[in-house]
Formats: structure tokens, C-alpha cells, sequence
């Protein structure tokens, strides 16, 4: 059987001027007690997580949007 929290990941809603971008969050950081140190591994992972994309193919392609 599948487990359920994959159908219920907590989702965060970043909007700018330009962006408007939903995330589905997949990693648990429950296991971090302090909230001020759960922020700053979560905007870490997030930064990790664009530098990725930013390597992608995908990324290339999504610009070429544009043309």
C-alpha cells in the first residue's frame, strides 16, 4: 500500500511582481526542533532546488517560451 502522506504534502504558495509559483513539499522537517533552524534548511533546500533547475535542460526550454 502507498503511504498516504504522499497525497497530502504540505504546499507553499511564493509570489513576487513576476512569479507566482505553488511548491509541494516532500521532505519532513518536523525532525528540526527549532523553528528558526527549520526555516533556514528550508530556504536552503529551496535555493538548492533552483540552482538545479537552473541546470536543467527544462529551464533552457521554459525560456525559450518567450521567443
Amino acid at each position: 500500500m502507498e503511504d498516504i502522506d504522499k497525497f497530502f504534502l504540505p504546499e507553499i504558495t511564493l509570489e513576487t511582481d513576476d512569479i507566482i509559483m505553488t511548491i509541494s513539499v516532500k521532505k519532513d522537517y518536523s525532525e528540526i526542533k527549532d523553528s528558526i533552524e527549520r526555516k533556514k534548511e528550508f530556504i536552503r533546500d529551496l535555493k538548492d532546488f533552483i540552482d538545479e533547475f537552473d541546470e536543467t535542460p527544462e529551464s533552457l526550454e521554459f525560456m525559450e517560451y518567450y521567443d
